[in-house]
């Protein structure tokens, strides 16, 4: 039998699993499009999921059967898929770890119980079965079934009408083949997503549009995505096709494997920049983060971000607002204000100086943006679309800041209204490990802070006493004089913030809390003073945040959300 040995492989004798090993899983990766490199992506992807996880790992290939003379086949015969799996005695193991086993595909297709003869043998010997297939116009049947057996799926398309028509072809049928239902009280649906795929220099153009469209949004993106041509990669080498291939790729394969990583980044108007300082301590000591989700002020932080800035970058941006103009270079009065004081496009201007008019899809990382639908009060998650419309309804402040309404007629408000510390998104997203980074100050650090006030206020009256003569003694400051209007709007949304964030935190892995003693909103002009702050909490729970990343442990067992979070363009 030709077990489809290539770059480097070696032939092992089949072992049983462990007793009491984890469950396993059967993914499929389902290429919908002639224009991709299908080994490429299915074998970067098996060696990465070997290098996360330290599991075995198995690479299904089914391929069309090839001609008996095919000089590449070398009259070797093929191994078919027909009726009854048959089990070979020894398998090609690569140098990157996994194992690879190639099947043809004759007229006759496989069938069901082939489908599950093959399945069920090879769960016995690997935690992870990745089986690679391409996806014919119109689709054959038994690929449905393959489908229904799988515990996720990610169907693999390219930025075109046809690709999004099939996309939709198969979802439907999926769940609706006759198989669905014989399944279903087996176990879990199989998890569908797709995943839009990018050639270098593409951008996504409206594609993430589309996709939403026909009710199948896009879950992930592979950027930087080689010819079709281009389908084997030397053993002990990493494919040259630069980093956001391998990141993205390697990004599909921690989320198979339970270790995806996510950063929920809170809303806290000018102590944001608080977040700057967690960053450029997570990214001086090489830890990965997968997915990035924000509300208002960590919004705009992680789009920022997750364009490519990085940490020493974000710090130059933040600290342009301390020049004497530049906060007051951000307000946009409105004249005649009904629903609300400042326009909010100075804002978005500013940020798009730094990202352009992205769309989500052409982040180098996963963004999440939360704003909260004005009239049912709903949380609305942006995963598609422009990226500063999204961060631009997430910063509308409610009665500073008029209301956004956008193409599909809705109008948003700011997103920590409903979920200033979005941790359920990650969750929601099937992310296992999640660091949380909460700038809104607790009632305790208020008070902690009035408190030295009041004491620097008594130190300078003593002062003033001994240098100028005996001062009133009933004479007390008033701490809340010389709040504006704003400030007081501010701490009124806040004080309704902190116990939601509270709670959102308890669903977080790690929160970091930065020392933030200081409510004031307005303190723009002091972007150092807070990212000193989110340094030293970030710097101070290190080991943690290491211990978190780097633990070997995979966790399948949270179940993502069937459907993609709610979106809007």
């Amino acid at each position: 039998m030709n077990h489809g040995r290539a770059f480097g492989e070696s032939i092992e004798p089949l072992r049983p699993a462990g007793v009491g090993s984890r469950p396993h899983r059967v993914v499929t990766l389902a290429y919908l499009s002639d224009a991709l490199p299908n080994t490429l992506i299915s074998q970067q992807l098996a060696r990465s999921l070997c290098a996360e996880t330290n599991a075995p790992v198995i690479l299904v290939r089914f391929e069309a059967e090839k001609e008996k003379n095919d000089a590449n086949g070398g009259g070797i015969p093929e191994l078919y898929l027909n009726g009854e799996f048959h089990l070979p005695a020894q398998l090609a193991k690569t140098e990157a770890g996994f194992c690879l086993l190639s099947l043809a595909v004759r007229t006759e297709p496989p069938s069901a119980a082939g489908l599950d003869s093959m399945i069920s043998q090879l769960s016995r010997l690997f935690r992870y079965v990745v089986i690679e297939v391409a996806i014919n116009r119109p689709p054959a049947p038994w690929v449905f079934e393959l489908l229904q057996r799988s515990s996720l799926a990610y169907l693999f398309l390219k930025g075109t009408t046809e690709d999004v028509y099939l996309l939709d072809v198969v979802t439907r049928a999926a769940r609706l083949s006759p198989s669905a239902e014989a399944l279903r009280g087996a176990g879990p649906a199989c998890q569908l997503k797709p995943v839009g795929c990018l050639a270098e220099g593409e951008r996504i153009d409206g594609f993430d549009f589309l996709a939403q469209v026909v009710g199948s949004p896009l879950h992930m993106y592979v950027h930087d995505c080689p010819r079709s041509g281009q389908s084997e990669v030397p053993a002990g080498t990493e494919p040259q096709n630069g980093k956001l291939f391998v990141a993205d790729v390697r990004r599909l394969a921690r989320e198979i494997g339970g270790r995806l990583t996510g950063l929920a980044l809170s809303s806290g108007a000018a102590k944001g920049f608080a977040h700057v300082g967690v960053i450029q301590v997570l990214e001086e000591n090489g830890i990965e983060i997968d997915v990035v989700a924000g509300a208002s002020m960590g919004a705009y932080v992680g789009a920022l971000w997750a364009h490519g800035h990085d940490g020493k970058e974000l710090e130059r941006l933040s600290r342009e607002m301390e020049g004497r103009w530049a906060f007051w270079k951000m307000i946009d009065p409105v004249f005649l204000p009904r629903q609300g004081f400042l326009r909010g496009n100075s804002v978005k201007k500013r940020l798009m100086r730094s990202i352009g008019n992205v769309r989500f899809g052409d982040l180098v990382r996963p963004l999440r943006v939360v704003a909260a639908n004005l009239a049912t009060l709903e949380r609305v998650v942006f995963s598609s679309g422009e990226v500063a419309t999204a961060v631009h309804a997430s910063t509308a402040v409610p009665g500073i800041f008029v209301p956004i309404t956008l193409e599909d007629g809705g109008t948003y408000i700011d997103g920590g209204i409903v979920d200033p510390l979005p941790v359920d998104v990650l969750r929601e997203m099937g992310v296992n490990r999640v660091i949380a980074v909460d700038v809104i100050p607790t009632p305790e650090l208020i008070r902690c802070g009035l408190e030295a006030e009041r004491e620097t206020a008594r130190q300078n009256r003593l002062n003033s006493q001994k240098r100028w003569g005996r001062g009133s003694r009933d004479q007390q400051p008033n701490y809340s004089s010389g709040r504006n209007v704003f400030e007081i709007l501010m701490r009124s949304l806040q004080g309704a913030q902190i116990r939601v964030a509270e709670a959102a935190g308890r669903m977080a892995d790690l929160v970091l809390h930065p020392d933030i003693c200081d409510d004031r909103w307005l303190d723009y002009r002091n972007p150092g003073k807070f990212i000193a702050l989110g340094r030293e909490v970030a710097e101070r729970h290190l080991e943690k945040i290491k211990a978190l990343v780097n633990r070997m442990e995979v966790d399948n067992e949270r179940t993502p959300a069937q459907e993609s979070l709610a979106a809007v363009i």
